[in-house]
């Protein structure tokens, strides 16, 4: 199975400044990011959000805000005709030492582990950080950066089509 593991914030979402999270109740989906979802969809990968969410254990918002604004964001993709396979999130503190948090890579060995159909070779990482190309690098996967020039839709033109989803 080919996957794209994507980040969320600044990858599918627009991103805010730590403290503007507390008055965040709603996110804003990036330009180009569904249609970027559905192309990388019809080019035959699977989406899987992994994302680093430490606002939570730092205190900025409750994993209940979380939940509350990430099933928003399920119920929009879903409309839109997007099913993600599955998100993978740490919570965790960057002061705690986690196997999760990127660039570790616990959460490409959950998905790994609850998915043993995923081809790690025919699959991608694309996210905004240097913590997300880390994150490639260790676990030997392309890597798309995203930036103002280079959206999710930029990303899913890079794809080829596969029949053998």
């Amino acid at each position: 199975m080919r996957v794209a593991f994507l980040d969320r914030d600044s990858t599918i979402v627009k991103d805010y400044a730590d403290e503007h999270w507390t008055n965040i109740y709603k996110l804003e989906f990036l330009p180009n990011s569904l249609q970027g979802l559905k192309s990388i969809i019809n080019k035959g990968y699977e989406i899987i959000i992994i994302t680093n969410q430490y606002i939570i254990h730092e205190g900025y918002i409750s994993y209940s805000r979380y939940k509350m604004l990430n099933d928003a964001m399920c119920v929009k993709l879903k409309d839109m005709g997007i099913d993600l396979l599955d998100i993978f999130m740490c919570p965790h503190a960057r002061s705690q030492p986690c196997h999760c948090r990127k660039p570790e890579t616990g959460m490409i060995e959950m998905a790994m582990q609850k998915y043993p159909s995923i081809d790690k070779t025919t699959s991608f990482i694309a996210g905004d950080s240097d913590y997300d190309e880390e994150l490639a690098k260790r676990c030997r996967m392309q890597f798309y950066r995203i930036n103002e020039a280079f959206d999710l839709f930029s990303v899913s033109e890079k794809l080829e089509y596969s029949e053998t989803f």
